[in-house]
């Protein structure tokens, strides 16, 4: 499985994210270079070497109309969030202004535009609830600024370049002591950076500082699949990213991305058997056990007491989700009861290849095991070929296949 494994033991920040994340592509100039081809207002972004503790990484630079973005007590740099003094002023402030220029200037695919557009919500929702306003009347530095809008960008990007198949975190250095805003002085983490990063293991430490931004936190909660120490993995590239301060330890997010051998894990199998649900409520109900992290969902018809015809429901999921799923079986469907089953599941190995095509990026999973290999190009990339081309899916299918083989 192609795993990406994030080490925030420095906490983390968009440019951070976005140096580690470059250097794991082949030709990271090439990307700088679509980067400020994209025309996001008055941005110049450049990737320079940085050293750290003796470690060689990489720092990436936003200059907005000529200026990098700085702020007073931002240990890594790059850029500040909403609480910090700025003495730019900028006119796209408001939420609504940046999904303008996302979905209106931003020449990405529309799968990337829905990654930074959810980003930028959590962080949004952060605010509004640091401030006690509606998402709607907020506006906010962080949110605000071309150089976030880059950060962002970059981040959602280069995760779409990389195509990982699971993204694990490290327990996230979050800093001590306090930070200086313009609201007056805050604790750290700073209030929406704590909000953001509800239910992910952070801690403090001995460094006094803000080691991770709003920007940062809602970039790792976004993407990871899982945080915890970092897996059995054989690592094929290794990223580092450098903040600008120095500190005793390096000051950089490392990126290792890798392969992870997952051929077999447990799973569990919950079933309850129903016969007083119209097909429209069954369906809301396996769309809402999706939604809420189901492996699988799927339903058989069977025979009933008093020869009722009925549907038993079985919902695939790892153990951890168990109780959530639970919940979600008791609120959406009717039934009085759920049955548990503990499965062990044989999968083959995945990995997802980003395939350059003359339509656009399209990514292939590829597996293979048990003397088995086979591909599968992805559904959504496909079909927004189509629409964009007027022709058939199967069509679209044939022109890559043929492109590949030549």
């Amino acid at each position: 499985m192609r795993t990406l494994y994030l080490d925030c033991g420095m906490g983390a920040a968009g440019d951070m994210l976005t140096a580690a994340l470059l250097e794991l592509l082949p030709d990271p100039d090439q990307f700088i270079q679509e980067i400020n081809a994209l025309g996001i207002p008055g941005v110049h972004v450049q990737r320079e070497v940085a050293v750290k503790c003796g470690i060689t990484g990489t720092h990436v630079s936003v200059a907005v109309n000529g200026v990098e973005e700085e702020s007073m007590d931002h240990v890594h740099g790059g850029h500040s969030h909403e609480g910090h003094h700025h003495e730019h002023t900028h006119h796209h402030s408001s939420l609504h202004d940046i999904e303008h220029i996302v979905r209106g200037h931003l020449s990405v695919p529309e799968r990337v535009k829905e990654h930074i557009l959810s980003v930028y919500h959590l962080i949004a929702e952060a605010e509004s609830h640091a401030h006690g306003v509606p998402v709607t009347e907020i506006h906010f530095h962080e949110v605000g600024t071309m150089d976030a809008i880059a950060d962002i960008a970059m981040v959602c990007l280069l995760m779409d370049r990389i195509s990982p198949d699971q993204v694990i975190v490290s327990p996230i250095h979050v800093g001590s002591g306090q930070v200086r805003c313009a609201h007056g002085i805050l604790p750290v983490p700073a209030p929406a950076t704590a909000y953001i990063l509800r239910d992910v293991p952070i801690y403090g430490g001995n460094i006094r500082g803000e080691l991770c931004t709003p920007t940062g936190a809602a970039l790792l909660k976004h993407f990871a699949t899982d945080f915890g120490g970092m897996p059995v993995m054989k690592a094929s590239g290794i990223g580092y990213g450098m903040g600008k301060k120095d500190f005793e330890a390096a000051n950089c997010v490392r990126a290792i991305l890798g392969e992870t051998q997952d051929k077999t894990d447990q799973v569990l199998e919950l079933s309850c058997n129903i016969d007083d649900m119209t097909a429209e409520q069954m369906g809301f109900a396996m769309e809402r056990l999706f939604e809420g992290g189901a492996l699988d969902v799927y339903t058989v018809p069977i025979g009933m007491k008093k020869n009722r015809p009925g549907t038993l429901i079985r919902i695939i999921c790892k153990e951890q989700d168990r109780e959530a799923m639970l919940a979600l079986i008791f609120r959406h469907t009717t039934t009085i009861g759920v049955r548990e089953a503990r499965m062990q599941r044989y999968v083959l190995d995945r990995k997802t290849e980003t395939i350059e095509t003359p339509y656009g990026i399209v990514h292939r999973k590829d597996v293979a095991g048990y003397g088995v290999k086979r591909s599968k190009y992805e559904y959504e990339d496909i079909s927004v070929i189509a629409r964009e081309k007027g022709i058939g899916f199967a069509e679209v299918l044939t022109l890559i296949e043929n492109g590949e083989n030549q």
